[in-house]
């Protein structure tokens, strides 16, 4: 089971994902900034970034401090961090806890390239 709380939080959405990657980019940001930077990709009003942006600090992902009248967002963990965390939920939620049966998977699918094995083999092998 997961030690930290931070390892249980929800998972992100594709817009959330976004959102935290500008954030995450710029080491931290304002709603307006948010929004400007996703405009090509996902146009949305200021308000709707305010929102995402309060979800994720909701969330856990963020958190916020004041600067005059705006908040300015960042990252609560990097995004490696994140990342891990989600793995690590997957792996209980399908994998019944098993990072053993998660790389097997890996493995038949073919996930991981001839070469990202070998060094994988190699690390694991340093490390006995």
């Amino acid at each position: 089971m997961f030690k930290d709380k931070k390892l249980r939080r929800k998972p992100l959405s594709g817009l959330e994902h976004l959102v935290m990657s500008v954030v995450w980019d710029r080491g931290a940001a304002t709603g307006e900034e948010v929004r400007e930077a996703l405009a090509a990709r996902h146009p949305m009003k200021e308000s709707t970034a305010r929102t995402v942006l309060t979800r994720l600090e909701e969330k856990g992902y963020l958190s916020h401090s004041v600067d005059g009248r705006t908040n300015l967002y960042r990252g609560v963990d990097a995004p490696q961090t994140v990342a891990a965390g989600a793995v690590r939920q997957i792996i209980e939620r399908l994998c019944g806890g098993s990072v053993e049966q998660l790389l097997i998977g890996m493995v038949d699918d073919e996930v991981l390239s001839e070469r990202e094995l070998q060094r994988l083999a190699q690390k694991i092998a340093k490390r006995k």
